[in-house]
């Protein structure tokens, strides 16, 4: 007799609460990315914001009485969400932004929702998709696609290389999301701290070979914004992202997707002034609705 897993507790205010501010924060990505990249390489801005984040973690899991992994056989798993949840798709975002313009880019990470709910009903036993997920995933899209401008769908297929790349590290997240169950029931400290650990490795070397760093003169802003990076957007909110998918699955994660993008504009409009536009007010209320849509509690029989 197969064993049935017991259905996740319902989402209540302090599951969305984690969710809205785990969404700010890296909302705030683009703003400081944005003052970082002034003096600062992209891949050298990736390596050292990862450099900083994970010393952070292994300060954070020294503090705790944590290990950095105590039991080997998660080292797969570690090893494969350092390399889909940071150093690939860093990578993949950056090459594809360099010709394709940041409002198509946001709608093409809109494809890891969908496909973090297609993995996850595959690979585990309480997140099946059903018409519920689907409909919520899809109003999150199209709350996205209000938020960026229609017409920027009119430029699909323009680099077609580059746009892959995107939509590429758009299912590295989507499988990084689900890699993430498997590590949520050891320490998160130690466990993050591994995670970002592998992530450096990886990062640290390409940027000694590409931008030759040691040459740079920084600006103070950049400094700063590097550091905020790595401390807050990186290292705290990769511990948040592993309490939300403990809580409620990937697939409830996932739609931070579409929430990014909005704390993005908030951020820009409250540090560099920029207008908020008027179709970001819709965008929100279509993206909220499909994400309390997507985890509405089934009907009982």
């Amino acid at each position: 007799m197969t064993a049935i897993a017991p259905e996740r507790p319902y989402p209540g205010l302090a599951d969305y609460s984690l969710l809205l501010l785990l969404a700010a924060l890296w909302g705030g990505s683009f703003t400081f990315i944005k003052i970082g990249v002034e003096t600062v390489p992209s891949l050298t801005l990736t390596a050292m914001r990862l450099v900083i984040a994970t010393a952070t973690l292994l300060l954070f899991a020294r503090l705790a009485g944590e290990r950095v992994i105590p039991d080997r056989r998660l080292w797969p798993a570690v090893l494969a969400a350092g390399i889909t949840g940071n150093a690939l798709p860093f990578a993949l975002i950056s090459w594809g932004e360099e010709h394709i313009d940041s409002g198509l880019a946001a709608i093409l990470m809109g494809v890891m929702p969908l496909a973090t709910v297609i993995i996850a009903h595959f690979v585990t036993s309480d997140e099946k998709l059903d018409l519920r997920k689907i409909v919520g995933v899809l109003l999150g899209l199209a709350g996205l696609v209000v938020l960026i401008g229609p017409e920027k769908l009119l430029t699909l297929g323009g680099d077609v290389p580059r746009q892959l790349a995107v939509a590429g590290a758009s299912l590295c997240y989507a499988v990084n999301a689900n890699i993430t169950r498997t590590l949520t029931r050891a320490p998160p400290r130690g466990t993050v701290a591994a995670v970002l650990l592998v992530s450096t490795v990886i990062m640290v070397p390409i940027s000694l070979l590409v931008d030759r760093p040691m040459s740079l003169s920084p600006s103070l802003a950049s400094m700063l914004s590097i550091v905020t990076l790595g401390i807050v957007q990186t290292g705290i909110a990769t511990l948040m992202l592993f309490e939300i998918v403990r809580r409620q699955g990937a697939s409830f994660f996932s739609q931070i997707n579409y929430l990014v993008p909005i704390a993005g504009v908030v951020w820009g409009a409250i540090v560099l002034g920029e207008r908020v536009p008027p179709s970001a007010y819709a965008a929100l209320a279509l993206i909220l609705l499909g994400v309390a849509i997507a985890k509405r509690r089934r009907a009982k029989r």
